[in-house]
């Protein structure tokens, strides 16, 4: 039981470690990789009128906000047949090596500059998190593990099979892979097996009960291809990508029955205003595709949501809809570091435990194993710059930095090899909500997700503790897992300490799973919620009472797709475009 006290190392070693990047601008042509993406800058003026620019004599037929992990695909599947116009507020992964390389996943995570692809967040329950901001998006900062979402899940959000089954492939042909099993992933295979996480169902995409080896999104040589690679399949003719394009505001006429959609207001890299227009062309529509905390922000800036909160920020009510925004959700996650005799090869998620329990089971590997890293600061999340959570604000003075960076250089390099196992609970039953905190764009919102609020998530992530435990003791890690009491002992007092979440901490967690998984909760970044289904949006992701309106992302979901969601939010975006055109062009239509 003495090495789930481990977990407290994952934020403070796994994300935060090695050097914090400070961001970077990266000014290289390959920034641009297609004709078709440049500045938000580039927009064209319009002289009439000084305060907002717009392209001259010109309308999109869409105008999706939000290049991400569904409005890329989106983006490139309906410029096959239509004016596209796609708006994101962040910049390019291409020239980016935080973003391409495997070996960087960490400082990408770590670097919180206002360039930087990840953009940090602490919920109001204590617990860091991270959003993307870059063309990509959550393909360009997570792990990278590609798997499909469980056919149940598929029949029970009404998607229809043939199209889905159509869908995965056309991402997959793309950009995922099949990795190269390392002998740390082989271990964790075989640990799971032993302990009963069966049976073993090889390399699959496919959601399945017991052990399987899933695909990922980096080849061969570590290097990343995300979403952003997809927009290789539109047609340049019809596609503008603006980066650097955040989207104030969606503008409605509101002058019928119902309020339409009409176009979006955004501010370019200068902070310089333009507008963007909807063609009046019947079927045109604008399409939130900004994420599970971004596509429901702006539907409040916008005008749309609960009309007591949008008076109190004095925004104009376009719709009252005390549902935008509520439901949401973030799939906890608990971590063991295994300490090991001899450095690690890294490893992102490869392997996947599916268990019967609901929770899933991953590991990782190989991160922050450098002797300097003992002595590095780690960044404004960590410790060392006085977020120390067992130290009350008021105290975290730079005599208490300093300690703690003394102490922590006692810690035997040992502490720094090895890899971790992560548990994290599959469809969480708590929730909670995102409210305004202010009119900027840019700022977070506040973000709440009462993690363990409903006894049934607590249970069950003691039930994936357990199974972890049980995996250590198996014969499969033994050439990993280092015992040496001194060892385990500074890092079992180092452990109290550890910067892995702002919420109180206690000294008994070993005694107490129950209390251990409150303690040392983390996320694993599949937050969801916030516009959901039959509140926000009707089934076909239109917004409910408002013409012109869509939303395509995880914002909709009411529980996350498979072990992890990146595939089927992919695949949403593919499968809405292909749908959307041919309910607009007709059945026969080709994509």
């Amino acid at each position: 039981m003495a090495l789930v006290a481990y977990m407290y190392l994952l934020v403070w070693i796994s994300t935060t470690l090695l050097t914090f990047c400070q961001g970077v601008q990266y000014d290289h042509p390959a920034q641009y990789r297609y004709p078709f993406i440049k500045p938000a800058s580039s927009f064209s003026p319009d002289p009439s009128s000084p305060a907002l620019t717009r392209r001259p004599a010109s309308s999109y037929d869409y105008i999706i906000v939000g290049g991400g992990t569904a409005g890329c695909p989106l983006a490139a599947t309906l410029s096959r047949n239509y004016t596209v116009l796609l708006l994101e507020r962040g910049g390019t992964p291409f020239a980016n090596p935080n973003v391409s390389l495997m070996q960087n996943f960490h400082i990408a995570l770590a670097d919180i500059s206002p360039t930087s692809a990840s953009q940090m967040f602490i919920s109001t329950d204590g617990v860091f998190n991270s959003r993307a901001r870059v063309l990509g998006g959550g393909t360009c900062i997570n792990a990278g593990f590609y798997t499909r979402a469980s056919t149940s899940y598929i029949k029970s959000v009404g998607w229809d099979d043939k199209l889905v089954n159509e869908s995965y492939p056309w991402i997959e042909k793309q950009i995922v892979h099949r990795p190269d099993l390392i002998p740390w992933q082989r271990a964790v295979r075989d640990s799971l097996l032993e302990v009963g996480i069966s049976p073993f169902n090889g390399f699959t995409y496919d959601h399945i009960y017991g052990t399987k080896v899933g695909g990922t999104i980096f080849d061969r040589f570590g290097r990343r291809h995300t979403a952003a690679e997809l927009l290789a399949s539109a047609n340049p003719e019809n596609l503008h990508v603006l980066v650097h394009a955040s989207v104030l505001k969606i503008e409605f006429d509101t002058t019928g029955k119902h309020p339409r959609a009409v176009g979006v207001i955004f501010k370019d890299e200068n902070g310089k205003k333009h507008k963007a227009i909807l063609s009046k062309r019947s079927g045109s529509e604008i399409i939130v595709s900004s994420g599970a905390i971004g596509s429901p922000h702006l539907l409040l800036l916008s005008g749309i949501g609960p009309k007591a909160e949008l008076k109190k920020f004095n925004i104009p009510v376009v719709l009252d809809n005390k549902f935008v925004g509520k439901g949401m959700s973030d799939n906890p996650l608990n971590t063991i570091f295994v300490p090991s005799k001899t450095p690690v090869k890294q490893s992102l998620i490869q392997t996947v435990g599916i268990t019967k329990l609901g929770v899933y089971i991953e590991a990782s590997s190989g991160f922050g194993q450098s002797k300097d890293s003992i002595h590095w600061d780690h960044g404004i999340a960590s410790a060392e710059i006085g977020q120390l959570s067992t130290i009350p604000p008021k105290q975290r003075t730079h005599e208490a930095i300093h300690d703690y960076r003394r102490r922590k250089r006692n810690l035997p390099h040992e502490a720094f090899k090895g890899g971790f196992i992560l548990e994290k609970i599959a469809r969480p039953l708590s929730t909670g909500q995102i409210s305004l905190i202010n009119k900027n764009i840019d700022d977070n919102p506040s973000i709440t997700f009462n993690y363990f609020s409903h006894p049934a998530d607590l249970a069950r992530c003691v039930d994936g503790i357990r199974v972890v435990e049980k995996m250590l003791k198996s014969k499969h890690f033994a050439p990993y897992a280092q015992y040496d009491k001194d060892v385990v002992e500074k890092l079992l007092n180092l452990s109290v300490e550890a910067n892995v979440n702002l919420i109180p901490k206690h000294t008994n967690d070993t005694k107490s799973l129950e209390q251990f998984c409150k303690d040392t909760l983390i996320t694993i970044w599949h937050y969801h919620g916030g516009c959901h289904v039959g509140k926000v949006v009707s089934s076909d992701y239109k917004v409910l009472g408002v013409k012109g309106l869509r939303v395509i992302d995880g914002s909709t979901f009411t529980e996350s797709p498979g072990t992890n969601p990146q595939a089927t939010v992919m695949m949403m975006g593919r499968y809405m475009g292909v749908k959307i055109l041919r309910e607009r062009l007709g059945k026969a239509a080709g994509v």
